[in-house]
């Protein structure tokens, strides 16, 4: 029998690519879209390549309501091998979700929860792996928990980075508190490539604070120039975190697909502490410990 993959937003770009990847390794993949025209043509592009064949599984990941149905169906279905939480989003105005700010829930209280209702599968599956998807962005984010909105006015890029930032504190605490439980927990760094974010949002100069503007145009290019490259070579760092069982637990697997370092930011106990109280009171059914890490 197949060893069983899910990746979010894997229905284009970068996470299609992951798709195609771990299903040429073997894995039968469900990709996560919110788009089921979009859903049926990655299926249909993964099944026309050589490997396990792929299914779609519909589910807005903006939506936690949703996020908690789709991991109670796949935790339905049994063991899992591979959980790739591939879904981000940068959002040029701000935008409220259930009464949380929509970058928050996308990019962090969105893989969290479905990590922590997939848990039970990747444990019967195990040794089994959960993937998170990063990025450059968390060097320039704010470092402040204490809510789910940092202080000040509302700038795109930086709340994205911020929530980046949550995301990986919570990874890399996440694999300590699965130390020993045959579910390894990674980081992927996927540089860029021209996406749906690149094309679009990124060329708003209003996304960065009003200090940046000015050189903002100078600083996309330069940026645009980084991510210019396909998305199959992005995909790579999620492809060797999700496959390459020589890699340890708690790894940031970089552009190259070799581990990194991550910022220190998310590994500061301080950081780490608030992003736990955070996560536990905007998702209380995850059972994080109270504690700060060392």
């Amino acid at each position: 029998m197949a060893r069983k993959a899910v990746v979010t937003a894997g229905t284009g770009g970068i996470g299609l690519e992951t798709a195609l990847g771990l299903a040429k390794a073997g894995y039968a993949v469900t990709v996560v879209g919110r788009n089921t025209e979009r859903g049926a043509r990655a299926v249909e592009r993964i099944n026309a390549e050589e490997g396990e064949p792929a299914r779609f599984l519909q589910a807005d990941l903006s939506s936690l309501d949703q996020v908690q149905a789709l991991g109670e169906r796949i935790a339905h279905e049994g063991d899992l091998t591979v959980l790739v939480n591939n879904v981000g989003a940068m959002f040029a105005d701000r935008t409220d979700l259930d009464g949380v700010e929509a970058t928050f829930v996308v990019n962090h209280l969105s893989p969290a929860l479905l990590t922590e209702l997939l848990l039970p599968a990747l444990r019967a599956g195990a040794p089994s792996r959960v993937v998170n998807v990063t990025t450059g962005a968390v060097a320039l984010a704010k470092k402040v928990f204490d809510h789910a909105e940092p202080p000040g006015g509302y700038y795109g890029f930086h709340w994205y980075g911020r929530a980046k930032l949550a995301n990986l504190a919570h990874t890399l605490d996440l694999a300590q508190r699965l130390q020993g439980s045959g579910v390894d927990v990674l980081a992927a760094d996927p540089g860029g490539a021209a996406t749906d974010m690149t094309d679009g949002t990124m060329r708003k100069p209003k996304i960065v604070s009003p200090g940046l503007r000015l050189l903002w145009p100078l600083v996309r290019r330069r940026f645009e120039r980084s991510t210019s490259g396909p998305a199959s070579a992005a995909a790579r760092s999620s492809i060797v975190a999700a496959t390459d069982d020589t890699l340890a637990t708690g790894q940031l697997i970089g552009v190259q697909g070799t581990p990194v370092t991550p910022i220190k930011a998310a590994t500061d106990p301080r950081v780490v502490a608030a992003v736990r109280r955070l996560t536990k009171q905007h998702l209380p059914q995850i059972r994080v410990p109270d504690g700060v890490s060392n």
